[in-house]
């Protein structure tokens, strides 16, 4: 489907309902936000692209078990749902984090202040608790550098706060391929202090072959007033799965031949993933005369094993093992002063602040076979201690003035990765590595009216490479990669926001030139090492559009067109020659998301979405067969009944409606050419949930 073709899927979804404008009906279109002003701001008044996802859209007929429900509906966002609980989601926010084979790499991940991405970049999306979440923010853009390396985006989930009075509840969720989630909570304040209380679990065979899961979370969280001129929240969560299968990639011959075929090698290995993650967090606030005073603090762990399907007798089960194990203790905090500028004209806020994270890893690799039996863990391959920590102190100015609005700002960030070798057999890996940069942004706003904005913001930021790019020198030496270097980036961003009776518009578009780009060198043997690739050039344009048709009537539409290329050619794996001019796989040039919602009373709501997106390459020189571009449609429905202290609800999904076959998602680069992830045919999801409130 071509471009002309996906504007057709959205004037289908906006046009399927006809009702006039209604100028009184509420405009609900602006939420205030914190990430990027670090106070709350309205997004219309922020001069960069930044949105905020509430309650309603996170919760409202979705399943509350993937980030990839909610994040849809941003412009710049691309999420692509593995189908695959081992690895867990894609995210990439303008071409940042493409690359990743696992988890999120390139953006900032944060749950409630406490940072779901590690100091060197690796960030799981599964830790955020989506049935807990008040809402969701998303920072893109040159402003979101000023959180420091590896922040080509910025995507914080807040959870709410226990308020009104107590009340249980239970919700039941059952649906296609074996799905089946059932929820527990507890929420409201007493005696002044309010609570949130959460457990779920969630069990699907998976669509796919040798894909099922297990998922336990829980949640807690109680906030309160020290007194009158403070605040405090302490949070609790946990992440549990044991045993989650992982059927790796599908090569396209396997992908057309049975789209929920698996590679023999995952069954012959039972490659399968464990993962326990428990984390405790405190925020506190506390208003000094004008200024606030923020502190932050966490702590936690993860254990983490994986069985992966490196072949027997392979150098690099011989060397590394083909079983990962480590275990992680991870802490940090922060510390931030917000004092306005009562002097100066107009209003002035300088926020100053630093931000500490360290995470250590005690980390094993085993041979995974023992004898003749595969897929057990073997003799150990493996041992050392890897530390990353960061320090960065910013200052930051937001100045309203007139019409007129400035932010500008610096961060110096540092981050510094240890490895330790206790194995030694194989020679000594030990060392370190220290990267710095001052990474600076500013943004303009000027209103020409009270309902058309304008902007333009500009920054510069660096990715440094994280453990798992580093763990890998290039070809057959051993040892880490510590001769990679961070990509640095410098970015542009000219927007429009308007407000037009009650339609909401954000227009933006960017240009972002990265040097010494992070790829694929080498994918072999279950081994993937990382080179620097010279330049690369992106270029888009992102268009937002929330409307109020009617009283009854909502339309949704987020279209992102990005032409992300690299611009110097370049040399992979020692051989394979890169053009100037190819794209940069993993990211489509194309993706549009639209909704329509009707809510024809109080407790009945029922939409319809869809999602388009165009080609994506797989790897480096644009020569293996591209994931087709595809479309479908999904419908949704929820009702609800409140009987005394009694309320009901019902949730009716039906996913695929079109009942399409088509690549979810890409493994980037595999040397196996194993790079295509199916995604599910026709899928139907059914759940009912009662809360008693006291």
């Amino acid at each position: 489907m071509n471009t002309i073709a996906s504007t057709r899927l959205a004037l289908l979804l906006l046009g399927l309902s006809t009702p006039a404008l209604a100028d009184d009906a509420p405009l609900i279109l602006d939420p205030s936000v914190v990430t990027g002003s670090r106070s709350a701001s309205p997004t219309f008044d922020l001069p960069y692209s930044v949105d905020g996802i509430s309650r309603e859209q996170i919760s409202d007929g979705q399943l509350g078990i993937n980030a990839s429900e909610a994040l849809a509906r941003v412009p710049g966002l691309v999420v692509q749902n593995r189908q695959n609980y081992a690895q867990d989601l894609q995210i990439s926010s303008r071409g940042f984090g493409a690359r990743s084979a696992f988890g999120v790499r390139g953006l900032k991940l944060i749950a409630d202040g406490i940072p779901a991405s590690t100091p060197d970049g690796q960030g799981q999306a599964a830790t955020f608790n989506l049935d807990t979440a008040e809402r969701i923010e998303v920072l893109r853009g040159p402003a979101a550098t000023l959180y420091g390396s590896n922040a080509g985006g910025v995507i914080q989930m807040f959870s709410r706060d226990g308020e009104g009075p107590p009340r249980i509840g239970a919700e039941t969720l059952v649906g296609s391929d074996g799905l089946n989630k059932n929820h527990l909570t507890a929420e409201g304040a007493a005696n002044g202090a309010g609570f949130v209380l959460d457990a779920s679990r969630m069990d699907t065979n998976g669509y796919r072959d040798h894909s099922s899961a297990r998922r336990d979370q829980t949640f807690a969280k109680l906030n309160f007033q020290p007194d009158d001129d403070s605040k405090l929240a302490l949070i609790y969560s946990s992440l549990e799965q044991n045993g989650t299968r992982d059927p790796l990639g599908q090569t396209w011959a396997a992908y057309k031949a049975d789209p929920r075929s698996v590679s023999t090698n995952a069954l012959t290995y039972n490659t399968r993933k464990s993962i326990d993650h428990q984390q405790l967090g405190m925020n506190y606030e506390r208003y000094i005369g004008d200024a606030t005073l923020q502190v932050n603090a966490y702590t936690g762990r993860r254990s983490v094993i994986q069985y992966l399907s490196i072949p027997k007798g392979t150098p690099a089960n011989e060397r590394g093992g083909g079983v990962v194990q480590f275990d992680r203790k991870f802490y940090g905090g922060s510390v931030r002063w917000m004092q306005p500028i009562e002097s100066a004209p107009g209003e002035l806020m300088i926020i100053t602040g630093l931000d500490f994270d360290q995470s250590e890893d005690s980390r094993h690799g085993y041979q995974n076979y023992s004898g003749n039996t595969l897929g057990v863990k073997g003799q150990l391959r493996r041992d050392e201690i890897d530390t990353a920590r960061s320090l960065d102190p910013y200052i930051q100015a937001n100045w309203a003035l007139d019409r007129w609005t400035l932010q500008a700002g610096v961060r110096h960030s540092t981050m510094e990765l240890d490895v330790d070798d206790q194995f030694l057999s194989n020679g000594d890996s030990s060392g370190n590595k220290t990267y710095q940069k001052n990474t600076p942004s500013m943004s303009v706003m000027y209103a020409f009216t009270p309902q058309l904005h304008g902007y333009v913001s500009a920054g510069k930021g660096f990715e440094t490479p994280t453990q798992a790019e580093l763990a890998y020198a290039p070809g057959s030496i051993e040892g880490f990669n510590f001769g990679l270097k961070p990509s640095e980036s410098t970015q542009y961003e000219v927007g429009l926001k308007a407000q037009l009776n009650n339609t909401r518009i954000n227009a933006a578009i960017f240009q972002i030139t990265t040097e010494d780009e992070l790829v694929v060198y080498q994918s072999l043997g279950g081994r993937t090492s990382y080179q620097n690739a010279g330049r690369t050039l992106r270029r888009g344009f992102e268009l937002g559009v929330e409307s109020q048709l009617s009283e009854q009537w909502t339309a949704n539409l987020a279209y992102t067109r990005l032409q992300a290329t690299y611009d110097s050619d370049f040399v992979s794996g020692g051989s394979t020659a890169v053009d100037k001019g190819n794209y940069l796989p993993g990211v489509p040039q194309t993706t549009l998301f639209a909704e329509l919602n009707w809510k024809p009373r109080d407790w009945v709501s029922t939409a319809i979405e869809g999602l388009y997106r165009s080609k994506v390459y797989v790897e480096d020189t644009n020569s293996q067969r591209a994931a087709p571009a595809y479309s479908v449609f999904n419908w949704r429905a929820r009702f609800e009944q409140k009987v005394e202290h009694w309320t009901f609800h019902q949730t009716l999904r039906l996913d695929n409606l079109l009942d399409r076959q088509y690549v979810g998602s890409v493994i980037v680069g595999d040397g196996n050419n194993r790079y295509y992830e199916a995604a599910p045919g026709r899928s139907w999801y059914a759940g009912a949930g009662a809360e008693y409130q006291f």
